[in-house]
């Protein structure tokens, strides 16, 4: 995308001042002096004998400076070349014989006052003043023109990035392919909510053999497009459409798949962060293997959120290994743990998003607010219980925007029937 912003140098580079001036005087002597003297300190000079003429001029050249006698009447010229001005630049000085009335002339529109008799080297000094002031002021229009047209370029491409980052929003949203899936054992519900057009979240599963699913949660560090681009580079690794790709699966020789222990497959991606891509983000992430058949989980953390484990019987349950974000320190250890669930519990992998959400004093949400939150809406299942939990988290934080993406996925374990 070309764009032709205008540069500040070329913008101030054009001679701000033209060297025009009006004499208004109706002696004819004295209009012949000035113009002698002006011609010969370097300016362009025209002369009128009559407010009426002096306005007749002007319409045709407008001044850079006029010199208006007081014997004409000051007042009114002054207004009407003020009127008639429009905004455009000039200065206006007023040779008046006495002090009387240069208030009133100030106030209807004239810059200065010289008075009368005055030497050469004055009225000298006076013109340049005011050719310094038309410099000044014009090259702050000029300035300010540009200032103008870069603010509307940049709101053209404000408005081609906020359609591109809609366009990312929407692939995005198309990394997680279902919301819902019902399977023999269990069901997955999923939720991804970014708290700009894009975010680094992202949660998904793959499956394994027939009863038995890979789930994982992940939350690049930062926010944006960037955050974003890793979390679809990431979410390569864990695809479930392309299985051979799939970190966490090995190709058996019958030519099904088997996973890898989860924490295995994390300490892999973490040495393909650190030796092969060029990039400064570090993501946590839970991985877990659960057999629906068993109800057994096998579970690897690194830095996410520690797992909640809702009881069939109301408990909430938070524990985990913790361990180390992903692309943080090369050779790093995660450690695999096992789950036990019960036909009726439900397990939920969420984002940071959540338990460090703030209410409006600052105050974090936490682990313990998280267990009251859930045990308030146990009765909810599904991608229902996901949509309560952000509800009832607006509602903690008194805004419907959060200042971190929330994402989760829900397994709800109904045992082997």
């Amino acid at each position: 995308m070309k764009l032709d912003i205008p540069s500040l140098s070329e913008a101030v580079a054009t001679p701000a001042v033209a060297s025009l001036v009006l004499v208004v005087e109706g002696d004819e002597t004295r209009r012949a002096c000035l113009s002698t003297a002006l011609k010969g300190w370097g300016y362009e000079v025209v002369s009128a004998a009559s407010e009426a003429d002096a306005l007749a001029l002007c319409a045709q050249g407008w001044p850079d400076i006029v010199l208006c006698s007081g014997a004409i009447s000051g007042l009114d010229f002054c207004r009407a070349f003020r009127e008639l001005s429009q905004g455009r630049g000039s200065y206006l000085i007023l040779l008046a014989d006495s002090q009387e009335g240069v208030d009133c002339t100030l106030d209807a529109g004239a810059d200065d006052v010289l008075l009368q008799p005055a030497g050469l080297p004055e009225l000298r000094a006076r013109l340049m003043a005011g050719a310094r002031f038309l410099a000044m002021q014009r090259e702050l229009t000029q300035k300010n023109q540009l200032i103008t047209e870069t603010l509307d370029i940049l709101r053209q491409v404000h408005a081609r990035i906020d359609k591109d980052l809609i366009e990312a929003k929407k692939f995005q949203q198309s990394l997680l392919r279902e919301r819902y899936r019902a399977m023999e054992g269990g069901n997955l519900s999923m939720m991804l909510r970014s708290a700009g057009h894009v975010g680094g979240d992202l949660v998904g599963y793959f499956p394994v053999r027939p009863g038995v699913v890979g789930l994982f949660g992940l939350d690049v560090s930062g926010h944006g497009i960037s955050s974003a681009l890793m979390t679809a580079r990431l979410a390569g690794y864990l695809s479930a459409a392309t299985p051979d790709q799939n970190l966490a699966l090995t190709l058996l020789p019958g030519g099904t798949y088997a996973a890898r222990p989860p924490g295995e497959v994390i300490a892999e991606l973490n040495d393909l962060v650190l030796h092969e891509m060029e990039t400064e983000h570090y993501f946590t992430l839970m991985l877990a293997i659960a057999d629906l058949t068993t109800g057994e989980v096998t579970v690897a953390q690194a830095g996410h959120p520690h797992p909640a484990l809702l009881r069939s019987d109301g408990r909430v349950e938070q524990s985990g290994t913790g361990g180390f974000p992903v692309g943080l320190l090369s050779g790093v250890g995660f450690e695999d743990y096992k789950l036990q669930m019960a036909p009726g519990d439900r397990l939920l992998i969420l984002s940071d998003g959540v338990t460090e959400c703030p209410d409006p004093g600052g105050e974090m949400l936490g682990e313990e607010g998280l267990a009251r939150m859930l045990g308030e809406l146990r009765r909810f299942s599904g991608p229902a219980l996901l949509s309560a939990l952000v509800w009832k988290l607006s509602e903690f934080a008194d805004s419907r925007d959060f200042p971190d993406d929330v994402s989760g996925i829900l397994l709800e374990y109904h045992g082997n029937a």
